[in-house]
């Protein structure tokens, strides 16, 4: 138990204090940051600005999984993307509070669990989806190439931009 304990302080430790900088600083997150409150304030929809900050912290995460060489538990870079998602887009969610809500009447008095009124952060939601269609987008690669048989050049960048673009602009013409 004392080993799984240390394992994951030093998963912990090792990505967010790194031996070298590995592109995660504090200064790369608040550049996001001030990138994300111009785009909002340009007239970006903050879902939109969401999906492409969610996709950045997730595949920066996902990169600083890769280069830690030795697994110290099941799904380790998966935690780490995570970790780096959770850490960057919560604080930014708090520059750009932007709220709505959903009523739910499925059955049930009002204020019970299936008859209330939810109110969620759009920022946050469109981080959220643009945290998994990067993490799905290396399957999504993967099917293709089954089905073609090979794949094409830089095949799993084109399939993530162009999957967060599809998203980015669905957001923006259903707003």
């Amino acid at each position: 138990m004392i080993k799984r304990i240390a394992a994951v302080i030093a998963a912990v430790f090792i990505t967010v204090v790194p031996r070298q900088a590995l592109a995660h600083c504090p200064l790369c997150t608040a550049g996001a940051g001030v990138a994300a409150v111009a785009a909002v304030y340009l007239g970006v929809n903050p879902p939109t600005v969401g999906l492409f900050i969610g996709a950045f912290a997730a595949a920066l995460g996902l990169w600083i999984g890769r280069l830690v060489k030795r697994s110290y538990f099941p799904h380790q870079t998966k935690a780490i993307a995570a970790f780096s998602w959770v850490t960057t887009v919560f604080p930014l969610a708090r520059l750009i509070p932007d709220y709505s809500s959903v009523y739910l009447t499925l059955a049930g008095d009002y204020g019970s669990l299936l008859n209330r009124t939810y109110v969620y952060n759009r920022f946050t939601l469109g981080g959220l989806l643009g945290g998994l269609l990067v993490l799905l987008a290396p399957a999504t690669s993967r099917a293709l190439t089954r089905i073609r048989g090979k794949n094409f050049p830089f095949q799993g960048m084109i399939l993530t931009l162009g999957l967060l673009l599809a998203a980015a602009a669905m957001i923006e013409l259903s707003i």
